[in-house]
């Protein structure tokens, strides 16, 4: 009796602390899964996976690595595997629109706020969606490395950590992933580099 009145705080403390780090990091996790799914209910179901992941094995975070070190790596084991169980994740156009019964039209997405940096606010509207565009034709393993350095700006020591590889491999994914992505748009947005926004 003693000792489950002991282990009861202690399991309410964890769960508080898990708690607390689930409602300060969601926001950052729910936009890597958007980057990497291209689509709302893929990115919602994968945190949300990723979440659950890591309740069951919260006793091996090691608290001295910060939370989003840890938890992005189970993140994105979870979409590379669900990648390559699926062939490729589902991609809904944001344009997709629906009709209903009474003949009247709307956006079949509701997209939630992603909360942009300043840096993408002055970006324009086709060069994120070539962006984004581009990301989906990626490889899952290089989608990962580009999205967590160039959109994260995590180092490569925290994306090796998170791919659970080595620096020099993630330099190779990098290195590939951005000459890919912008093959990618000169061939389908030339006008992009035309402008000078692209280089």
């Amino acid at each position: 009796m003693t000792h489950t009145a002991v282990l009861k705080p202690m399991d309410e403390l964890i769960q508080r602390e898990f708690d607390e780090l689930v409602y300060k990091h969601y926001q950052q996790a729910y936009n890597i899964a958007y980057r990497l799914t291209g689509n709302t209910a893929d990115a919602e179901d994968l945190v949300q996976e990723a979440f659950l992941r890591a309740y069951r094995f919260f006793d091996r975070y090691d608290r001295s690595m910060p939370f989003m070190n840890w938890f992005t790596r189970i993140l994105t084991n979870l979409y590379i595997d669900e990648y390559r169980r699926r062939g490729r994740l589902r991609t809904i156009s944001i344009d997709e629109t629906y009709s209903t019964d009474d003949g009247e039209e709307g956006t079949a997405l509701d997209l939630p706020d992603l909360s942009p940096s300043p840096m993408e606010q002055v970006l324009n509207k086709e060069y994120i969606e070539a962006i984004h565009e581009g990301l989906q034709h990626l490889s899952p393993e290089f989608r990962v490395a580009v999205v967590l350095a160039d959109l994260e700006g995590n180092s490569y020591e925290e994306i090796a950590e998170a791919m659970n590889t080595s620096i020099g491999t993630v330099r190779s994914r990098i290195h590939r992933g951005r000459k890919q992505l912008r093959d990618y748009i000169q061939k389908r947005h030339p006008n992009l580099f035309e402008r000078g926004e692209m280089k």
